[in-house]
């Protein structure tokens, strides 16, 4: 394995970094980080191997090791992965579903203000 820089965290992971499995064998890159942001929740990461129909493999978070700079490592190898599932980050929100009372609505414009987002 090359040299991955200093441990990092999955919000500053970047696309395209190598991916190896549990063995130090390079198996693919870094396709897309799946998180909840609002949550701080880590869901894991696509792989893109190139092998196989797409291409794009599912580890879960309990299967990364470790997260670097310049690379990921698996507990895992190739053959544990998965197949993304279509969407599965996906949330659709429409503003009309979601209840909000007046009270509410004037303490989200306060936390903007506060917060720089007006």
């Amino acid at each position: 394995m090359d040299d991955l820089g200093a441990p990092t965290s999955y919000l500053a992971l970047a696309t395209g970094v190598p991916v190896h499995d549990a063995d130090g064998k390079r198996i693919g890159t870094v396709e897309h980080v799946l998180a909840d942001d609002a949550e701080d929740v880590f869901d894991g990461i696509v792989v893109d191997t190139r092998s196989g129909p797409g291409g794009l493999r599912f580890a879960d978070a309990d299967q990364v090791e470790r997260l670097y700079e310049r690379g990921v490592v698996l507990k895992v190898g190739e053959d544990e992965l998965h197949d993304p599932e279509p969407g599965a980050a996906v949330i659709d929100v429409d503003p009309a579903d979601l209840d909000e009372s007046p009270l509410t609505a004037r303490l989200r414009r306060a936390w903007d203000w506060i917060s720089g987002r007006y």
